[in-house]
């Protein structure tokens, strides 16, 4: 009897869960790495070590709080500290390169966890935040707040009512009586494609070259610049929404059985969909806030880690925390060191890796079946 449970219950974080955390780790230490050591600013493999592991950051909680919540925060905490002491390889390790880790990181949780719940919201492999629209709405809204310089504070908000709509508007196009993963991918393309238009349409009110670069940036999916700010701005959406995709790992197992089949368990089904909808499109709407459009990895890699741990949602979204950030760490390392001379945007990198896969998954699916 108790080896039948042991096997009924699977383990959330079995062997093949644990190879994929593991090696999703490696790529995203090695990946940052040679982030943090390759720059305008040259240093040795064992100088940057020592500036990420430098006594003066790690064991002085107010030089730690002054980088990381900046000056002006952490005075309002009584944790300023005067960052001059530190050598300049530390100030450069933790205050320009140590950021765009970091915030790639939680890009990469977050566009895995959207694309790991609009699959099993719709039950179709293929959809994901950048398919269904979300992405592209999100994108229309904080490009309209660059535009008209509505404030850099209003941009996670404006990027998840911007989602939200889209999302909206996907679904009453897709409702005929009720909803198919055929029209609902098909809606996602169509209002994709009418905010993209959008986009364009909004770049003809700019009038600063520095407002142009920056939509620009925005619409390729791009960790350029970012610091620390951003950092706060996507931390603690991440670690709400993390959790709480994964208290919600039994309700998509659910969905995933039919709606029928969901009922007659005693889900109330449009509920669910709502309110897990709502957790991806957060998800997604806070990574465009802070890195543009990203786009394919919420395809990518939720679909990537069920070949390896299956349709069971605690094993998927378990592996898939550490695969996001995995993809999008080493994706923004090539975009940044794979050219001499000049940094490609990562969303440029994620779409040369997404398109192809995309294409091979419309190819062995059959008519965008279901699960």
């Amino acid at each position: 009897m108790s080896h039948r449970v042991r096997t009924a219950v699977t383990p959330d974080f079995d062997g093949t869960v644990f190879g994929i955390a593991v090696a999703s780790v490696l790529l995203v230490v090695g990946a940052g790495l040679l982030q943090l050591r390759y720059g305008a600013f040259e240093m040795s493999f064992e100088t940057t070590v020592r500036a990420l592991f430098d006594e003066a950051v790690w064991t002085r909680p107010r030089v730690l709080g002054t980088i990381v919540l900046g000056e002006s925060l952490a005075g309002r905490f009584g944790l300023a500290a005067d960052l001059a002491e530190l050598s300049n390889a530390t100030i450069v390790v933790w205050t320009i390169r140590m950021p765009r880790v970091v915030v790639g990181a939680f890009v990469g949780v977050n566009l895995a966890i959207s694309g790991a719940i609009f699959q099993a919201v719709t039950r179709n492999e293929l959809a994901s935040p950048y398919v269904l629209g979300v992405s592209a709405g999100a994108g229309v809204a904080v490009v309209f707040t660059i535009v008209f310089s509505l404030g850099a504070a209003l941009l996670p908000i404006a990027a998840v009512v911007g989602g939200t709509g889209a999302f909206v508007l996907v679904y009453l196009v897709a409702w005929q009586g009720g909803t198919t993963p055929v029209r609902l991918i098909l809606a996602g393309i169509v209002v994709a494609t009418i905010f993209n238009s959008l986009q364009t349409g909004l770049f003809y009110f700019i009038d600063s070259n520095g407002a142009m670069r920056t939509a620009v940036s925005w619409l390729a999916g791009s960790l350029v610049g970012v610091g620390w700010e951003a950092g706060r701005i996507i931390a603690i959406p991440t670690l709400l929404i993390a959790p709480l995709a994964l208290l919600s790992a039994r309700h998509l197992d659910v969905l995933l059985l039919g709606e029928r089949t969901a009922r007659s368990l005693g889900m109330s089904v449009e509920r669910a969909r709502f309110l897990l909808s709502a957790i991806a499109i957060v998800a997604a709407a806070v990574s465009v806030a802070v890195a543009g459009l990203v786009g394919f990895v919420g395809l990518v890699v939720p679909h990537v880690v069920r070949t390896f741990v299956g349709s069971d949602y605690r094993r998927l979204l378990s592996a898939s925390i550490f695969a996001g950030p995995a993809l999008v760490v080493t994706a923004d390392a090539v975009a940044r060191l794979g050219l001499p001379g000049t940094q490609v945007p990562v969303g440029v990198v994620t779409g040369l890796i997404g398109g192809p896969y995309f294409l091979y998954l419309l190819r062995r699916t059959d008519s965008l079946s279901e699960f």
